[in-house]
């Protein structure tokens, strides 16, 4: 392969990519990072669900986007995988950004998500403990017990939702953070808002969106003040990650917190 075309990996140790610490916080919030640190993700969930373990695991946004995709003619099922693909290939092109990514950036991110989202789990229970003074309320509406609510401890059960959650963390931040939040922006600043305010007014709608589309359809949860407004702060603070950090950390940590609330203590 010619210096002209680099390989998408490069682990070197002297990579200019990681020659400053400060580097790696603008690396990784590129469009080619997020879809490599993302596609191992990506490829367990599309798989998983096709199997006797992940039968019932299909995210809720994935099944709302293929619908989506059906409804307009376009019915093959790995489509939107390949679509998520390519949006983000597509982006990272406009970019004009060397295609390279290091093996040292991709665990850099895996590090960070999880930190983050251990923070987002901090949230919680200083969110959770407050509105039970606040509201006088018992456990019972934590979002705690909503995710673990008739949590097995059956291995099948157990990777069905590893499956489903790994399936949240990309198409939710898909649909919410990377198509809605940006759709919102650009819609909000033609309409005549400076971008500071349609990026404040996007993230307090799409974070609201969020939140309701946990309560709709067949399979949304009943109405509880206490999960409702957490993961209306969940929202917001996902897109703060995707403007800040981009769409690989976001995703990862909105998997990476599942993950933390539904299969671990």
């Amino acid at each position: 392969m010619s210096e002209a075309e680099p390989a998408v990996f490069d682990d070197t140790i002297g990579s200019p990519e990681l020659s400053s610490p400060e580097s790696y916080w603008e690396i990784s919030r590129q469009p080619l990072a997020s879809l490599v640190f993302i596609a191992p993700l990506l490829l367990v969930y599309e798989v998983g669900v096709l199997l006797p373990v992940g039968a019932s695991a299909r995210n809720g946004v994935d099944v709302w986007l293929r619908t989506l995709l059906d409804w307009i003619g376009f019915g093959e099922y790995f489509l939107l995988p390949v679509l998520t693909v390519c949006i983000l290939l597509g982006w990272h092109y406009t970019t004009r950004r060397p295609w390279r990514v290091s093996r040292r950036v991709l665990g850099r991110m895996a590090i960070e998500s999880l930190v983050l989202a251990i923070c987002l789990r901090a949230i919680l229970e200083v969110q959770s403990a407050f509105l039970r003074g606040l509201l006088a309320t018992g456990g019972s509406e934590t979002l705690l017990a909503v995710e673990q609510a008739g949590a097995s401890p059956a291995i099948s059960e157990r990777l069905g939702n590893l499956i489903m959650f790994l399936g949240a963390g990309i198409y939710e931040e898909l649909l919410f953070r990377l198509i809605l939040l940006s759709a919102l922006i650009v819609l909000l600043c033609r309409v005549g808002m400076t971008r500071k305010m349609g990026t404040i007014y996007a993230v307090a709608l799409s974070s609201l969106l969020f939140a309701v589309a946990h309560h709709v359809g067949p399979h949304g949860e009943a109405f509880l003040l206490q999960p409702f407004l957490f993961r209306f702060v969940a929202g917001v603070f996902f897109c703060l990650l995707f403007l800040i950090r981009g769409f690989g950390i976001a995703a990862g940590t909105h998997a990476g917190y599942d993950i933390l609330v539904g299969l671990l203590p």
